[in-house]
């Protein structure tokens, strides 16, 4: 979906621009998948799991651009990518058109800085103007700094995907899965 950039001020003074991620930035965003895949374990790939080519990443993102439900979020400080968000629908199938998930990553040199609040606090207001009525995520269990981000957000605990996560190592983890109402 195309959306308007906004200029948002960190906490440390630095301005960092939310836009939408285009296909011009698809080397960046293979990149940033890597880096952030290797910085927290409770995301859902490993960093040898980021296997996608220049021109598939490109195609993605001109089709995602071009999706009037979906929305694709890029939050560039001094140039450099620092995070990536997105909301899609929940399928085809007119019950669950009211409902978004939403996804979100920030490298970690910016956690902390406020990106990823306005960067769901946008999602929402786009969400709305999309049509969308709730917006739904996981989080893995011990997440606690994104768990109370998202909470801070609006976000409530609604249930749980019992080891949701299995690890090389062998161990698990749950998913909790939250919800915000976007009718207010």
């Amino acid at each position: 979906m195309r959306f308007e950039e906004r200029q948002i001020l960190l906490k440390n003074g630095a301005l960092c621009t939310l836009r939408p991620t285009t296909s011009e930035y698809a080397q960046e965003m293979i990149d940033y998948m890597r880096q952030t895949a290797a910085e927290t374990p409770f995301l859902l790939r490993n960093p040898d799991e980021v296997r996608f080519t220049l021109e598939k990443e490109r195609e993605l993102l001109d089709y995602i651009y071009g999706d009037e439900h979906s929305v694709m979020m890029l939050a560039l400080v001094d140039g450099k990518v620092a995070g990536n968000s997105s909301i899609n629908g929940m399928g085809e199938k007119r019950r669950v058109w009211h409902r978004c998930s939403l996804a979100i990553a920030l490298t970690k040199e910016y956690w902390g800085l406020g990106i990823g609040t306005a960067m769901i606090g946008y999602l929402a207001e786009l969400a709305k103007q999309i049509g969308y009525e709730q917006m739904e995520l996981e989080v893995v269990d011990g997440n606690d700094r994104a768990k109370a981000l998202y909470e801070k957000c609006g976000f409530v605990e609604t249930g749980r995907h019992i080891n949701a996560m299995k690890y090389d190592d062998g161990t698990y983890r749950d998913e909790i899965l939250m919800y915000k109402s976007l009718r207010e």
